[in-house]
C-alpha cells in the first residue's frame, strides 16, 4: 500500500478530510529544490480529524469520485486555541 504523510486542511465534510501533502522536487537544470503541495480527499470513518492534525493516509478502493485515500492514523493532533 502507498502511504503519504500530510496535514489536514479541511474537515468540514462528513467523513471526509482534505489532506495537504508537501513534497520536494529538484529542478533539472538549476539543481534547486522547491516545494510542491498537493491536496488529497481522504475517507475518515469516525470524523476524528480536525484542521491542523498531522495524519498518515493510505491508498484504498475508490469511495467516490474524489476519495481514493483513507486516513490510516493521526500522528499528531492540533492544539486547540486557548482564550486567556
Amino acid at each position: 500500500m502507498i502511504t503519504k504523510k500530510g496535514i489536514v486542511t479541511s474537515a468540514k465534510s462528513d467523513k471526509t478530510a482534505v489532506v495537504t501533502v508537501h513534497t520536494y522536487k529538484k529542478h533539472p537544470m538549476l539543481k534547486k529544490t522547491y516545494r510542491v503541495s498537493k491536496k488529497f480527499h481522504a475517507h475518515d470513518e469516525e470524523n476524528k480529524c480536525r484542521e491542523g492534525d498531522e495524519v498518515i493516509i493510505e491508498e484504498t478502493i475508490p469511495r467516490s469520485k474524489m476519495k481514493k485515500w483513507a486516513v490510516k492514523e493521526i500522528v499528531k493532533t492540533a492544539e486547540l486555541p486557548t482564550n486567556n
